[in-house]
């Protein structure tokens, strides 16, 4: 019985049809109220031949006007107030109508001023019966709705805000199979019988108003209608919600729900409408960094493009914002066999008119890279291909040194040999004074390219490549990063560990970072290295507190934060990348360039050609300490390898 609501009552529609015949019964119903109330008050008596007329003629110019105008395609229950002008006018279109008929018929009986009488009366009569019959309707479809939604016990939930998109956002899930909403949600003084579209405005001043909202309406959720709405709130109600294990939830902007989840012909709301719970993403604590697309896409468009790391965290992302700029064709390279399967069916499906090649290849084996551009050609590379775990390459250094130096050497020499224009590699922040492996090899990768592309600026090397680095700290949610692991963490009951209650990081999300790179390579005019605006750093211990609660528990009491201690080759606080000290500004105000030591290219070269050879030996002492002297701000930290900063010093004095 109650699919059969459901169905039949709730979710259809009526027919426009069975919606036109209702109009015309109550039209002429009216029409008939109308000459009946004027015979009475004349004192005579009504003709059947004179009413047949009346009903006649009101039915015809009935159907001429509610056709004309469509009202019977207005679906009732989303009625509107422009809905109830088109029905006046309708209406007071059929008493015209019925005049004009009426005035050139030979004879009636009614005298003239009596006609007018009646015409309008029928006016008034058949508007308001049809107002009156269309709030019936909703009132009943209101009912029946609540009724059910109790039965199906719903998720009770509060639309944070009172601004214009907390009422569109209402006004979505108005017909919501998943979620109730009981009204708005807003911060400050209790006032009375505020009211928005059909929802009151609840407010609240503390926990204790919030507590009593969420015991008296049975909560299980607030939906914030943007991102920066819960990231305003997240040292209050999102506190409070999490104390209270009440869901914080986040709508997606209206452009970015798919035809699945909004039905198109009707706009209600499907399934969960997209709607997800709020994410630590959505509270990085700084506006979202907005670069010049038009100016990016044009940059890329028809243009054969490579991204080495393609199936990664930053190496992906890439390669879905540039499907979406019209290359002539882009070719994926990496050696992870699973990641690059899922993306390519990921790219099938997405993107059905995309030329696209998925190759499996490393960056340290020359001969198949040899490969790639030889058959592909490509006219700029994206360089994302590296090893990124701090701790992890600590302990194998010599594969830190041949994927990240080594191969940022292979990619960039094929770009030369290959004449590509443009030549991309994405590095780190922790290549700033580095403290470990991971950090100096990024930092050896820069030298080297740097100093390829000046020797090609100088003439001193052939090619026409330019090379442009850039430099930004770590991306929320990234593969292997802390956030999944958090995440991980948590749906296991905790504990979450942290390395030092005080370690502080700086981050991005994925996407803006993809963005920024793109906008740096399209402004670069060769051989700089681009640093980006990270904003405030955030504390780790801080991040995992957050998460917790918005997961819905109590921090030490659900889920405990664990400290484990500083990893091998961890900093406690990370560099600031882009102050003025250090860098020099350009046209977008997020992006810098970084003033760096220049290196001589034959002298990298060879460093690079050594560095690769100890590796392959395994030769891990020397080789650490050929990075330290060629790196001298290369100071080890809480490492095995701090041994050698003396020893390097010592060569490099001798």
């Amino acid at each position: 019985m109650l699919q059969f609501i459901r169905r039949f009552c709730l979710e259809r529609y009526f027919s426009t049809r069975l919606i036109f015949g209702i109009d015309l019964l109550v039209s002429a119903l009216a029409s008939i109220v109308a000459v009946l109330m004027l015979t009475a008050f004349r004192g005579s008596r009504l003709l059947l031949d004179s009413a047949l007329w009346w009903i006649g003629i009101s039915l015809l110019a009935t159907w001429l006007a509610f056709y004309f105008f469509k009202t019977y395609r207005a679906v009732i229950r989303h009625s509107t107030l422009r809905d109830i002008g088109r029905l006046t006018l309708a209406t007071m279109s059929k008493a015209v109508l019925m005049g004009i008929v009426l005035g050139v018929l030979p004879t009636f009986w009614l005298p003239a001023r009596w006609m007018v009488a009646s015409l309008v009366l029928d006016f008034l009569l058949t508007l308001s019966m049809l107002v009156l019959v269309r709030v019936v309707m909703l009132l009943a479809y209101d009912i029946m709705r609540a009724r059910f939604n109790m039965r199906r016990a719903e998720k009770n939930v509060f639309v944070y805000g009172s601004d214009q998109k907390a009422v569109a956002l209402a006004m979505r899930f108005r017909n919501s199979e998943h979620y109730n909403v009981l009204g708005f949600l807003d911060h400050g003084e209790r006032r009375e019988s505020v009211r928005l579209s059909e929802w009151r405005v609840y407010f609240f001043n503390s926990q204790r108003d919030f507590l009593q909202l969420r015991e008296r309406f049975g909560l299980s959720a607030v939906i914030f209608p943007t991102a920066d709405a819960a990231r305003g709130e997240q040292e209050r109600l999102l506190s409070y919600l999490g104390e209270q294990h009440v869901k914080a939830l986040i709508a997606p902007p209206l452009d970015e729900v798919d035809g699945e989840r909004i039905d198109g012909r009707h706009g209600t709301m499907s399934a969960a409408g997209g709607v997800r719970e709020v994410k630590i993403e959505d509270l990085l604590e700084r506006k979202e960094i907005r670069v010049k697309m038009d100016e990016i896409v044009e940059n890329f468009r028809g243009k054969t493009i490579l991204v080495t790391g393609a199936a990664g965290s930053i190496g992906s992302e890439l390669c879905r914002q540039l499907a979406g700029f019209s290359p002539q064709h882009l070719v994926l390279f990496d050696n992870a066999e699973t990641p690059m399967h899922n993306l390519r069916l990921e790219f099938e499906d997405r993107y059905p008119g995309l030329s696209f090649s998925p190759v499996i290849g490393d960056v340290r084996q020359e001969a198949r890279l040899d490969y790639v551009f030889r058959k592909f050609h490509p006219q700029i590379v994206f360089h994302a291909a590296a090893y990124k775990h701090v701790p992890l390459m600590e302990e194998n250094p010599c594969e830190a040194v041949l994927v990240n130096v080594v191969g940022s050497r292979n990619v960039a020499l094929k770009c030369i040999e290959y004449d590509v224009e443009k030549m991309v590699m994405i590095s780190t922040d922790k290549a700033v004074n580095p403290t470990n492996i991971m950090g100096c090899t990024k930092r050896l990768a820069e030298i080297y390219v740097q100093s390829l592309g000046l020797s090609i600026a100088h003439g001193q090397t052939g090619g026409r490549t330019k090379f442009v680095t850039t430099r930004f700290g770590n991306v929320l949610g990234s593969n292997g990063s802390v956030i999944p692991r958090f995440r991980e963490q948590i749906s296991r009951g905790g504990p979450v560990t942290v390395t030092h209650p005080e370690i502080t990081r700086y981050f991005m999300t994925i996407p803006e970072a993809c963005r920024l790179v793109m906008e740096a390579a399209t402004m670069t005019s060769g051989n700089e290295i681009f640093v980006f605006d990270m904003g405030q750093p955030v504390k780790i211990a801080h991040l995992a507190r957050r998460m917790i609660e918005l997961a819905g528990y109590e921090v030490d009491k659900d889920i405990r934060i664990e400290y484990t201690g500083l990893r091998p080759g961890e900093k406690l606080y990370e560099e600031v990348l882009s102050n003025a000290e250090n860098t020099t500004p350009t046209e977008n105000e997020r992006i810098r360039v970084a003033r760096v030591r220049e290196y001589d290219y034959a002298e990298a070269h060879q460093v690079v050609e050594q560095l690769e050879r100890l590796s392959r030996e395994v030769r891990i002492p020397d080789m650490v300490i050929l990075m330290k002297k060629t790196v001298p701000e290369f100071k080890s930290n809480n490492s095995v390898y701090e041994k050698f900063d003396n020893a390097a010093q010592s060569t490099e004095n001798s």
